[in-house]
């Protein structure tokens, strides 16, 4: 039998936030009513001439400084020639021969611990088309242009991932920067950044590439791996029946789990590129690339990096917090603020906090408990006020906003027993009232000792320092 090898490459479309579009001055806000935000340069009527938005350049310049790129200092923009009911020009002004930004670079990290690096062969800007909306009509096709003229950076990599897995952590890195960067706000479910998948199929050690097929359209980092998936597995029975794969643009079904072909692949002449007349050459001068250099903020990469050198995070855990500058704010804010070690921080905020967020369906900015809170709450545990356990049950109530960590110990009473002859007595009691299990540890069935920390946090009510508990009770038990 052949041992097979995808090929993978991602187009990500990267929807820039700008206020306004990339070509007029109408409005990129969301949720307007259909063709209230297109105005006459978006539809291409006559007489209407473009005018280049500046801060979709700026940004474009900042993306490709934070992957390494080379910024064009010369680009020109493109006519992109077909036809279809949401592009009312006819056109789409994007860019081609002479793009914004060549030769990317991003390093991502796969689950056995190697660093792999993603080639980005280029990242142009380009605009929106409008929408077709079919759902909604029973015997037509609606088409809302709102979205003609967004502006929007096209990210195309090589053709380097070679599993669904390696092209979803290079794509939530994309992600992760373009957020990092304020450039984009990636917001998958309002189509502010999607992706086409380029999937082909050759027998493994091979250097040549197979008939690739492009999956286009794809809105969540979940329908990204599925598709792929599904799409290696096609092309391969595919093959070993002794079929031909067909170059094609197919579409995932989010319902089904499969793709299924929507038109035959076109190539770049099929397009008709040519520099657009009504638009002059853009020309970057060095010292505005220098300008935003110096204007970067802190990447997820070096901020990780940070983590490890500063509070001693192993990599994993750097990476995770890292990947969202939100994340990463609010744990650095509650490590300055806690006595706690920088991993207890760590783990409630990918335990218990984490839970909580997913459980409400609410991002980390809208936390009902924030970094001071939390903080507040390890320190509680840090100088044994309350007990881990203890201190879960608090987290629940601060979540429900009775009040911050102190508040709600002292109106429950949960302050921890940290006394010894308290303690002490509590073990007396136990082992009193369980002459059966004693005989049996002193026998050596050691995990009896269980047994009896468990029924002197019962007596306590949870309060007693499990610490001192544990030490007390092998002393007697001596």
């Amino acid at each position: 039998m052949i041992r097979w090898e995808a090929v993978i490459g991602l187009e990500i479309h990267v929807q820039l936030a700008t206020q306004s579009k990339i070509f007029s001055a109408a409005s990129t806000a969301f949720g307007a009513e259909p063709n209230t935000q297109a105005c006459a340069v978006d539809l291409g009527l006559p007489g209407v001439l473009p005018v280049l938005n500046l801060e979709a350049v700026r940004m474009a310049v900042m993306f490709g400084l934070a992957i390494d790129a080379t910024i064009a200092q010369h680009s020109v923009f493109a006519r992109k020639n077909y036809f279809y009911p949401d592009l009312p020009k006819g056109y789409q002004i994007s860019q081609y021969e002479l793009p914004i930004v060549e030769h990317g670079r991003l390093e991502i990290t796969l689950d056995d611990g190697v660093q792999k690096v993603i080639g980005i062969t280029r990242a142009h800007l380009e605009e929106d088309a409008g929408k077709s909306l079919h759902e909604e009509f029973d015997e037509f096709t609606g088409v809302d242009l709102n979205r003609a003229g967004t502006p929007l950076i096209e990210v195309v990599s090589e053709p380097d991932m070679r599993s669904a897995k390696e092209a979803i952590l290079y794509m939530k890195k994309i992600h992760s920067i373009v957020r990092y960067l304020g450039i984009s706000d990636g917001n998958m479910q309002e189509g502010s950044f999607r992706c086409d998948a380029n999937v082909s199929i050759r027998p493994a050690g091979d250097a040549g590439y197979g008939t690739r097929t492009e999956i286009k359209n794809l809105n969540s980092f979940r329908f990204v791996e599925r598709a792929i998936d599904f799409e290696i597995g096609r092309q391969t029975a595919v093959l070993e029946d002794g079929g031909e794969i067909a170059q094609e643009t197919r579409l995932y079904d989010d319902v089904t789990g499969e793709t299924r072909s929507m038109r035959s692949k076109e190539e770049a002449n099929d397009y008709r590129y040519f520099p657009d007349p009504d638009l002059l050459p853009v020309v970057i001068p060095q010292d505005m690339v220098e300008a935003i250099r110096g204007q970067l903020p802190e990447l997820p990469s070096e901020k990780a990096t940070r983590f490890c050198t500063q509070y001693g995070l192993d990599a994993h855990d750097a990476e995770t917090l890292a990947t969202s500058r939100e994340l990463a704010e609010y744990f650095e804010h509650t490590a300055r603020h806690t006595d706690a070690k920088a991993k207890l921080v760590v783990n409630w905020i990918t335990g218990e906090l984490s839970a909580a967020l997913n459980q409400d369906h609410i991002e980390i900015t809208e936390s009902p408990v924030s970094s001071t809170m939390l903080a507040g709450l390890l320190n509680r545990i840090e100088d044994g006020t309350i007990s881990g356990k203890i201190a879960k049950d608090v987290f629940r109530s601060m979540w429900t906003g009775e009040g911050d960590a102190d508040t709600i110990i002292e109106s429950r009473g949960l302050r921890q027993i940290t006394d010894d002859s308290e303690i002490e007595r509590l073990v007396d009691q136990v082992l009193q009232d369980n002459p059966e299990q004693v005989e049996q540890f002193r026998s050596g069935k050691d995990k009896v000792f269980g047994f009896f920390v468990g029924r002197v946090m019962k007596l306590s009510q949870g309060k007693a320092n499990p610490k001192q508990v544990n030490g007390l009770l092998r002393k007697k038990l001596k």
